[in-house]
This record gives structure tokens, C-alpha cells and sequence, in this order.
């Protein structure tokens, strides 16, 4: 019966442990630039940007019709509206950019006369996913009253080999180097 409970608050350390570190592309936002207004003329980007936080995984999906086109391009051009010296350039209605690294991005449209009339979106890119929540790892304490209990290793425990699983005073404890901490109490 004690083996069944601590098996059972060992696969539920697991899991919870599994879910911490979920890779943040999972957890990346696809935005759709301008929402329902699209890549078009007439939309403010820079007000619909700004209530946004994005980062390294998002999507910026572009959807605009055969007259526009996507280009990204540098601080420079994108304040002078210049296309002449485009990182990428996109076109065909529909353009998905991922977010690949941190640092601020800059996109305009590259028909004529676009950009200056507003077709144009910069943005500040964050390290890590717009969904995920921050964790911090509490103290390690310097002493134990209880021995160390390692489970064996099966293929659920080897999903959490960079943790370190104790039983102390009835309480799983399970601590990861990339996800915190996680207190289980043992059933």
C-alpha cells in the first residue's frame, strides 16, 4: 500500500515537472497582424502593437491581398521607407514570420508609397514565450533529517533525469534545474 502511494505521488511529480518544461514553442502566440483588418492601408500598427508583448516563438501572420507584400528590414530603412535593402522580402497574400530571436523587428510594405501611408510595423521581440509564466527556485536547504529516497529508474522517472526527486517528512519534493521546484505531498 505505501509503495502504490509513493508510486502514485512520484508519477504525479512527473507529470506536473513534464508540463514546467514543455518547450516554449508550444506555448508560442500566433498574432495576426492588424486582426481583422489585416496588412492593409488605413490600419495604425503602431497602436495595434503596442498593448502586445512579443517573443522569441510568436508568429506574426500577415494577411494581405495581391497588392502588398511583407518585407523585413532595418531600423534605418524602416524610418525612411526604404525597401532597396530588405533582410527578407514576402509576398503571394499570405506570409508567416516566426519570431526566431530577440531584439526589436521591423516590417513594412514594399508597393510604392505603402509605407509612408503607414503600412508599416516594428516590434520588440523578448527572450522566451508571451505565455509562459516566470518561475524561481526556492532555497536548497543545507540539511537533511531524513535519507535521500532515489526510485528506481523506469521511463517515467528518466523524463525528469536533470531533477532531483527527495522524500522528506512525507513530502515529495521535486526540483528541476530548469523548472523550479514542486512540493507533492506524498497520499
Amino acid at each position: 500500500m505505501e509503495q502504490t502511494r509513493s508510486c502514485i505521488g512520484i508519477a504525479a511529480a512527473i507529470s506536473m515537472v513534464m508540463m514546467m518544461i514543455m518547450p516554449f514553442n508550444c506555448m508560442a502566440t500566433d498574432y495576426t497582424v492588424g486582426d481583422t483588418q489585416q496588412w492593409n492601408l488605413g490600419v495604425d500598427y503602431g497602436t495595434w502593437a503596442s498593448g502586445k508583448t512579443f517573443a522569441v516563438g510568436d508568429k506574426l501572420v500577415f494577411a494581405y491581398s495581391a497588392l502588398h507584400s511583407v518585407m523585413e528590414v532595418s531600423k534605418a530603412d524602416y524610418d525612411a521607407c526604404s525597401t532597396s535593402n530588405a533582410i527578407k522580402s514576402y509576398n503571394g497574400g499570405s506570409t508567416t514570420v516566426t519570431l526566431d530571436s530577440a531584439g526589436a523587428k521591423y516590417f513594412v510594405c514594399g508597393t510604392a508609397g505603402h509605407c509612408s501611408g503607414g503600412m508599416k510595423l516594428g516590434v520588440t521581440v523578448a527572450t522566451g514565450s508571451s505565455t509562459t509564466p516566470s518561475t524561481s527556485s526556492p532555497p536548497t536547504p543545507t540539511t537533511s533529517t531524513s535519507p535521500t529516497k532515489t526510485p528506481p529508474t523506469t521511463s517515467a522517472s528518466a523524463a525528469v533525469a536533470d531533477s532531483h526527486i527527495k522524500i522528506k517528512d512525507g513530502v515529495l519534493l521535486v526540483g528541476s534545474l530548469v523548472a523550479g521546484a514542486l512540493i507533492v505531498p506524498m497520499l
